[in-house]
């Protein structure tokens, strides 16, 4: 052997080996050559044909019983191409198409090729070499496919490299890069056309992936502040811990650890940041399972009340997997993704971290943005960072928001498509309950009327708690019964008011006149007691507001205050039904009106759906 072939093997060794490559694409390609003695056509351009290698890298440590051949042509640069990678497996199949009736040795070629495939090996091919026109299918692949009856994987694969001034462009690998690996879904004997989509495709997505990888001064910038942050999340986890607000032994997944595995077969990653979220995610995450029956999801969530949600579901710790989101951390984030290679990411409506939706994309996972919400205040605060927000924009497959306003505000930071779905709470059945509860708790209150104060934040059980004193001057048997956002306030507000806690078993007697509900996802027992209600964070404090379908869906008359922000397009939708109070006297008057008519109409749309179909064909790219 000459010198030539030693240093060219020595060099695209040490450049392929020292990229960090990302591969990702069909589970399915990855089961068709991953499994031995299931012979089949991998197909490639040829200006990547110096990047092949890389594929053998990675698949030939996982499965050492592969047997991997590759068609190159007689003359001198197939030679030594075919000595190049010779030491590593890989062994060429020496023939080419014959042109202008010269025989280059392509049938012959092609019987050797059908006979390995037949034995179980994969045979690589560019399907326009070996002298082009470049990136146009000729028949050999296609012709191979259907001789042997198996599938063509095609394989886009892109790096930090040079492009050489060939007739194809040939990529020369450099080392210490970036690269990335994608198959595409296996093509059971294609036609020319095709397969020529499907390896633009593939190719596009992989050169695309590159450049995403590609640093950039505000990517390095928020991994080196999420670099120097990780010991102080550390010490800020330990004291969520100690405060009741991260569970004990699972501490470790917000660094991305943890000692569930990965199960086989097609994942998808769904994340919502807590019990609101959560909940208009569940109708979505049924859908999604019911129309892939062999599909799991990794459902994630930020808090400890948005996993006891997601526990509740009958195929949790089956089809369904919980962990917690890992911070915004780089080594963190590799762990997790590494861990769980998800075939794509569900965010579910603000939920925009510059880092994870960068650590995506470098692995050409599609992050898509349900039910996107984007208020006024978040919208002024990302434009302040207006060169970081448009890349990580840019970056999302799509945004599918909850209507005009929040989608104008995303394609203003440079999202694209944004589409206008509508709110997926809208297409959240009505809240569940326990009916045994219901009857008893019945039974205790009797005819007494129900004023259900729910979701309050802090200020606003002062206002409520003034209000139904006022009311109970022409009512004197009005029950008000609070149900904090947050549960963990519950003890505080019971000290403070002299409050009975349900939390603590201390059920509401005749005397009752006010009852705190500090428990967790029991609004829907409590909003079928209720005579009226009123939603909180909309009276007091900065405000924002909370779903308004869940009560009025029930056909309770309902009241917020003005502060619903987070909630402009779906309080235009129940204008006629709902009531706005400005203040204690505005809340006391309601109290004391007759109860008000609730329309239902209207308040259920089918944006499940849409948003399952269009989640679908993204993984399926």
């Amino acid at each position: 052997m000459t010198l030539s072939p030693r240093l060219l093997r020595l060099w695209l060794g040490i450049c392929l080996r020292s990229t960090r490559w990302q591969v990702s694409g069909s589970p399915r390609a990855v089961e068709t050559l991953l499994t031995p003695g299931q012979g089949s056509v991998v197909a490639f351009w040829h200006r990547s044909l110096a990047l092949s290698p890389a594929l053998w890298f990675w698949a030939r440590p996982q499965e050492p019983r592969l047997a991997l051949r590759f068609l190159v042509s007689r003359n001198p640069d197939g030679v030594l191409i075919a000595k190049i990678v010779r030491p590593w497996g890989i062994i060429g199949i020496h023939g080419s198409s014959s042109k202008k009736g010269k025989d280059k040795g392509g049938a012959a070629a092609l019987r050797t090729a059908l006979k390995e495939i037949q034995s179980g090996s994969i045979v690589g091919i560019t399907p326009d070499g070996p002298r082009g026109p470049a990136e146009q299918v000729q028949p050999g692949a296609v012709v191979l496919s259907r001789l042997a009856q198996c599938p063509v994987v095609p394989l886009g694969m892109a790096c930090t490299s040079l492009r050489l001034p060939s007739w194809d462009g040939l990529s020369f690998p450099l080392p210490f890069g970036r690269g990335t690996l994608i198959m595409g879904e296996p093509l059971f004997q294609p036609d020319c056309p095709t397969l020529q989509t499907a390896l633009h495709d593939v190719s596009h997505r992989a050169e695309s992936s590159v450049r995403q990888q590609s640093s950039h001064p505000a990517d390095r910038l928020w991994r080196m502040a999420g670099t120097l942050l990780a010991p102080a999340l550390t010490v800020m986890l330990r004291v969520r811990l100690h405060r009741g607000r991260e569970l004990p032994g699972r501490l470790r997944e917000r660094m991305g650890l943890g000692s569930i595995r990965r199960p086989r077969g097609e994942l998808l990653w769904l994340h919502a940041a807590s019990v609101g979220e959560t909940l208009c995610a569940m109708p979505l995450a049924d859908a999604l399972l019911a129309a892939r029956p062999e599909m799991r999801l990794l459902f994630t969530t930020a808090t400890v009340t948005g996993s006891e949600i997601v526990a509740r579901h009958p195929l949790y710790g089956q089809r369904i997997l919980h962990r917690f989101i890992p911070h915004d951390v780089p080594r963190w984030l590799r762990r997790f993704l590494n861990l769980w290679q998800p075939e794509g990411a569900i965010f579910v409506e603000s939920e925009l971290w510059p880092g994870i939706i960068a650590a995506c994309a470098q692995r050409d996972i599609p992050v898509m943005l349900v039910n996107g919400r984007l208020s006024d205040r978040s919208a002024r605060r990302w434009n302040r960072l207006c060169g970081p927000a448009q890349r990580m924009m840019e970056r999302l497959s799509w945004v599918a928001a909850r209507g005009p306003e929040d989608a104008a505000r995303f394609r203003s930071l440079g999202a694209s498509p944004v589409y206008e779905d509508g709110d997926l709470k809208q297409d959240a059945p009505p809240l569940p309950y326990d009916e045994t509860e219901y009857a008893r708790l019945k039974a205790l209150i009797g005819e007494r009327p129900v004023f259900v104060a729910a979701s309050t934040h802090p200020g606003e059980e002062e206002l409520v708690l003034q209000a139904a004193e006022n009311a109970r001057k022409r009512q004197p048997d009005l029950l008000t019964i609070i149900v904090p956002r947050h549960p963990a306030r519950g003890p505080e507000l019971a000290a403070r008011f002299g409050l009975s806690r349900r939390a603590a078993d201390q059920d509401p007697t005749p005397q009752t006149q006010i009852w705190l509900a500090d428990t967790l996802g029991e609004l829907g027992l409590f909003y079928r007691l209720a005579e009226r209600c009123f939603v909180g964070n909309s009276l007091a404090g900065k405000g924002g507001g909370h779903n308004p379908f869940e009560p009025l869906r029930l056909g309770v008359p309902t009241a917020t205050g003005p502060k619903m922000e987070n909630w402009r397009e779906a309080m235009t939708t129940v204008s006629d039904t709902i009531h706005i109070v400005n203040d204690v006297e505005c809340l006391t008057r309601w109290l004391e009106s007759p109860l008000p008519p609730v329309r239902t109409t209207g308040l259920q749309r089918s944006v499940v759906s849409v948003l399952r179909d269009r989640i679908l064909k993204t993984v399926e790219r």
